[in-house]
């Protein structure tokens, strides 16, 4: 008989980046919310890098476009009824105190696949401190709650 191996995916889960940390440095273009964002601490956006109206890569850290499109995720399967607006909508409200521990697997399993692939492109292709190379991986890691200094 199989012996069941519990893991604990919210001790797996440690984002190196709080929400309120990554609005403040620039992610999404400053749309990601599109205003909507009543539900979160207002201490989170006092500081925020916020655009009113539209996605502004001036906004993000990196001034550049990182990520995929809202349809490329739908498609992928990667959008969730419980956070039609992705990955980041969860973190905010799993750091809020939220748990669904099926969708939070999913998601904490997402967040643990990328930082790695991205941060070790980094390290093999770039000078230490150079934080000028790859600035897209640097800001796709910033957007998933991984320090783009490491």
């Amino acid at each position: 008989m199989k012996k069941m191996i519990h893991i604990d995916y919210n001790k797996m889960f440690t984002p190196e980046l709080s929400p309120k940390e990554m609005l403040e440095l620039g992610v999404f273009g400053g749309y990601y919310f599109k205003n909507d964002f009543l539900e979160f601490p207002k201490s989170w956006f006092k500081n925020a890098k916020i655009s009113a109206d539209k996605f502004d890569v001036n906004m993000n850290y990196f001034n550049i476009k990182s990520g995929l499109s809202i349809e490329h995720w739908v498609d992928k399967g990667w959008i969730f009824p419980e956070d039609p607006i992705g990955w980041f909508q969860w973190y905010c409200r799993y750091s809020m105190g939220r748990r669904l521990p099926d969708i939070d697997k999913i998601q904490i399993m997402r967040w643990k696949s990328f930082g790695p692939r991205h941060k070790g492109g980094i390290k093999k292709n770039c000078l230490e401190e150079d934080y000028a190379c790859r600035p897209k991986q640097r800001q796709g890691l910033l957007q998933w709650g991984y320090d783009p200094f490491f």
